[in-house]
């Protein structure tokens, strides 16, 4: 009979690459790794790894039980959470990777939730206690947040180095997830140009008049760096308007970007929640044709029933839904 626990070390080698990380990812030493997995391929009667060099990679047969294990896996987490929910229990860590406005915009309210500081949705006072709504927002549950790009905070997911990536898509730049992984959308945003309003003027853009990128392939630009998706957005975005961006500076942050094109150094596009809180003075336009980014968050197949889990995504999922409702009331961000 297979060993679970030397199924998931397997899946664990498939996902770090090496037995050196594997052993570190589970808190082994390297020589254990190697001794399960010479156990596993006794009890498979067939090899499940073969040497590449100076490292180990799946056989066909290790392979197929890597598919299998994450079957396995996904039930063995859907039965523990729904035990945690029988048991009604909220006592656990919550390990969140997010991308940087989301971090910035998103995960701050769960903190005050959880820590009793303030409401949660950032329309609060912020010394208001927090109420239990039936989220399950308990204070014994506890947050470690990661800053990280999408990519790599679904790596971390498959890795089980995290519980919950909170990611996002594009509609020109769509992500690939596990069919079995369970997603639950927060938001859809709409990514608008932001430039001085000087600039804006002779390009004849009044304020929040939509902009057609096709005619603005002359202007100076500024990008995230080639690392994120933000980047690959924009680069598609402006190729499918015929024209390659000319890009003045770069920088993984928007609010550098943003910054700049209040000096009036070129032009952006951003995600409305990576705008700043005061835009002045930049002059933010939608698109003629138009780009939206979604955000969402990402667990492995089985967790999202987990009462921990739930909490923190139900959280989210309020929180993402007020600040949409407090951006659609503000006059200068009537998109």
């Amino acid at each position: 009979m297979l060993d679970v626990r030397r199924l998931r070390i397997l899946q664990h080698l498939a996902a770090y690459g090496t037995v050196a990380a594997t052993a570190d990812a589970l808190h082994l030493t390297a020589p254990a790794v190697s001794q399960h997995l010479a156990a596993l391929q006794k009890e498979a009667g067939t090899p499940v790894v073969e040497k590449h060099g100076r490292t180990l990679r799946l056989t066909a047969a290790g392979e197929l039980l890597v598919a299998h294990t994450e079957v396995i896996l996904a039930e063995l987490a859907a039965a523990e959470s729904g035990l945690a929910a029988m048991k009604g229990g909220r006592r656990g860590t919550v390990r969140i990777s997010a991308f940087a406005s989301a971090a910035r915009t998103l995960v701050p309210p769960l903190f005050e939730r959880l820590n009793g500081t303030g409401t949660g949705t950032g329309t609060g006072t912020g010394t208001d206690p927090a109420p239990d709504n039936g989220t399950g927002a308990a204070r014994d549950l506890s947050l470690r947040l990661s800053v990280q790009e999408p990519d790599e905070a679904l790596d971390e997911l498959h890795k089980r180095s995290t519980d919950l990536a909170l990611v996002h898509s594009y509609t020109v730049l769509p992500r690939s997830v596990p069919a079995a992984w369970e997603q639950t959308v927060l938001m859809e945003e709409p990514v608008l140009l932001a430039l001085h309003p000087d600039r804006a003027g002779p390009e004849g853009l009044a304020a929040g008049q939509p902009a057609d990128l096709s005619r603005l392939a002359h202007l100076p630009w500024l990008t995230p760096g080639p690392e994120t998706s933000c980047y690959e957005m924009i680069q598609r975005a402006c190729g499918a308007a015929g024209f390659v961006p000319d890009i003045r500076a770069s920088s993984s942050d928007f609010s550098v970007l943003t910054a700049l094109a209040a000096a009036d150094a070129g032009a952006v596009l951003v995600p409305r929640m990576a705008l700043p809180d005061h835009t002045a003075p930049l002059s933010l336009h939608p698109l003629v044709r138009p780009v939206s980014r979604t955000v969402f968050t990402v667990c492995r197949a089985g967790t999202g029933k987990h009462p921990d889990l739930r909490a923190v995504v139900d959280l989210l999922h309020e929180t993402a839904t007020a600040l949409d409702d407090r951006t659609a009331g503000r006059p200068d961000r009537p998109w």
